[in-house]
């Protein structure tokens, strides 16, 4: 057998196609890049975001009163700032990201800009400082695809809606320190919904992203470590009803945050014709509600890790820490709700425990807390993984799914439209500007 000659022409072929100037690589380099980046923008965020939470309760602590005067006029003041800076950086972020698919090159002029973005970073770690119900997962999301978008530019590759599915299902990975539940998210809400097929490097993404966080802030349990598990005797009969319970009011806190913006009736009209009122007056309920209960401040994060570990709580917690979630939504913050919807989960689940007292607490709360979410974001599959990630409690995976899908049925009864995908057409890219 004869030795293969070298070829130059050949050889020129395949540098033009596979060397470091090639756009496949190009791409490569700029989706590798994108999620180390991402799992460093997330802890960072995450830091930073903590402390914000954690210099508010010490202001509380300190003045009791503050809320009634920081809360409402904070909310006045990020809300106006908002709408001066960046009103694509209201709300959760996820919805921009969505709506940005659709339109991946115009996606980076306002809904995932620069200056979007770090609007976005800065006032939802201000909202914080003023005791707002809002979590840190969703503006990471949007975030997280924005930062993939600058890479592929900076790169010099075209942009297409899978960079920005890879980025936001990053962000979530990177948030959570949970990367399955990162490629299940990117896979029921982001690509799902517009039908791009998930790639390699859209699963490497999400995973480099989460292996960043992993490894700089250690192997932790979100929520803590929950060992506790159900007979299938129990499972039969608790997962139904936390199922119809936590979807009716997840469903039913759908409805009213989209209401709020769309509903024809005066009132709701003309505050959302005067967003800085609306601002004040959401403000003002979020610092009532604080100050009356002392546990609906911010993620509510220790609060829920205290109820998922057997720590008694009011049995009111989960709807008022729903109606301070609602509040501080509706706003025109930015913000996002994944965090403090989980918290208001754990109460409903908590008032379920109680129902079957025979029955672990901690599971059934956990019960409570996947149907409550499933209910509001309608994405069964991502609620069940998140939750077992972020307690390590897999030998619930079966129940936790059960109570999932029958949460997605019932709320569909009460809030046809799926929450992120009806306020993504908001942020339409043919909408803005």
């Amino acid at each position: 057998m004869s030795k293969a000659r070298f070829r130059p022409r050949r050889a020129r072929a395949l540098l033009r196609l596979y060397g470091l100037g090639a756009v496949v690589m190009r791409r490569r380099a700029a989706f590798l890049g994108g999620a180390i980046l991402v799992g460093l923008a997330a802890l960072l965020f995450a830091r930073l975001a903590d402390a914000a939470g954690e210099l508010f309760h010490h202001i509380v602590a300190r003045w009791w009163w503050a809320p009634m005067v920081v809360t409402p006029f904070g909310f006045v003041a990020l809300v106006w700032m908002t709408r001066r800076i960046a009103p694509e950086a209201a709300g959760s972020g996820i919805p921009q990201t969505m709506a940005a698919t659709r339109h991946p090159e115009r996606g980076m002029e306002h809904l995932l800009s620069a200056r979007t973005v770090l609007t976005k970073l800065v006032l939802t770690i201000a909202a914080l400082l003023c005791g707002a119900s809002v979590g840190r997962e969703g503006p990471t999301v949007q975030v997280a695809a924005s930062i993939m978008g600058h890479a592929h530019r900076l790169m010099a590759v075209p942009i297409r809606a899978s960079v920005y599915i890879a980025g936001g299902a990053a962000g979530v990975a990177a948030a959570f320190n949970t990367p399955l539940a990162g490629v299940a998210f990117a896979i029921e809400e982001l690509a799902a919904a517009y039908e791009q097929r998930m790639t390699l490097l859209v699963m490497a993404a999400v995973l480099i992203a989460g292996m960043v966080s992993l490894g700089l802030a250690g192997d932790y349990v979100y929520f803590g470590a929950m060992g506790q598990t159900l007979t299938v005797g129990q499972a039969l009969v608790v997962a139904p009803v936390a199922g119809v319970l936590g979807g009716l009011l997840g469903g039913l806190f759908s409805r009213a945050m989209l209401a709020v913006g769309a509903s024809r009736a005066r009132p709701l009209a003309w505050l959302r014709a005067h967003p800085l009122h609306l601002a004040g007056l959401c403000g003002l309920v979020v610092a009532a509600l604080g100050l009356l209960t002392g546990i609906t401040w911010g993620t509510g994060y220790a609060t829920a890790h205290a109820i998922i570990s057997g720590t008694d709580a009011p049995y009111w917690f989960g709807p008022a820490k729903m109606l301070a979630t609602l509040a501080t939504a509706v706003s025109g913050l930015p913000g996002g709700i994944f965090a403090p919807s989980l918290s208001a989960g754990t109460g409903v689940g908590y008032v379920l425990s109680m129902l079957f007292p025979d029955c672990p607490a901690g599971a059934v709360v956990l019960l409570g807390m996947v149907a409550y979410f499933t209910g509001i974001v309608r994405a069964p599959l991502t609620a069940v993984i998140i939750i077992a990630e972020t307690t390590a409690s897999r030998g619930l995976m079966m129940p936790l799914l059960a109570a999932a899908l029958v949460a997605d049925f019932v709320a569909q009864f009460v809030c046809r439209e799926r929450l992120y995908h009806a306020l993504s057409l908001r942020f339409s890219a043919d909408n803005v500007r």
